[in-house]
């Protein structure tokens, strides 16, 4: 896992009580639960909510980070983990207050609803650790995938690079990919679970 000295740095002044490193840290990752809670569609309250939760289950559990460059990751995670907590009691309280008169939401609805909002996080989770790639695998990858990809040639002309190295780089690009902590964090995670979302997850780095 490749280390975010910033991160880093942070997370270990906080753990020796320094306030204004706890300080950076709300104000530099507050957007990302913000996002993640606008993504899962929650009310302002709830957003505020999650995110009160999120922060003080960070002061409980900061010690145990035993990677600190993986706490953008651990934020995703446990953000993402409050937000379906607090979609299953929208919608219990909903079947509970509705039950008289409207039929039960299918498990296999339920079901989806989870799918794509695991699906957002992954998509969050990637575009954190692209912004953490070298320019030059971000400029690559970019031109790899994107919608009406150059041939070979071209992507080699532009980037001063041989045609036969561009897979092996792209290789080695994913690679990277792979450890920034944003996206290691949620695969490591996923794959403790056994959920198969690790190889969900596999396929939209390389989509």
């Amino acid at each position: 896992m490749r280390n975010d000295p910033t991160v880093v740095t942070l997370v270990i002044a906080a753990r020796n009580g320094d306030p204004q490193a706890w300080d950076r840290i709300v104000e530099r990752y507050a957007p990302l639960v913000w996002a993640i809670c606008r993504r899962h569609q929650l009310s302002r309250l709830d957003i505020d909510d999650v995110g009160q939760t999120v922060w003080l289950t960070l002061v409980e559990q900061l010690a145990a980070i035993r990677e600190p460059a993986a706490l953008p990751g651990w934020l995703a995670t446990t953000t993402r983990h409050q937000c379906l907590k607090v979609l299953r009691a929208a919608q219990q309280k909903e079947r509970t207050e509705q039950a008289a008169t409207t039929e039960p939401v299918a498990p296999d609805e339920v079901a989806e609803l989870e799918r794509e909002l695991e699906r957002r996080q992954w998509h969050i989770a990637l575009r954190e650790a692209f912004t953490q790639l070298q320019p030059r695998c971000r400029e690559l990858l970019s031109m790899l995938f994107q919608e009406g990809r150059p041939p070979y040639r071209e992507i080699g002309a532009r980037l001063g690079m041989k045609t036969g190295s561009i897979g092996p780089n792209r290789m080695r690009c994913l690679d990277e990919l792979r450890r920034c902590p944003a996206l290691a964090a949620l695969i490591e995670a996923e794959r403790r679970q056994g959920n198969g979302s690790e190889a969900r997850g596999q396929q939209l780095v390389e989509q």
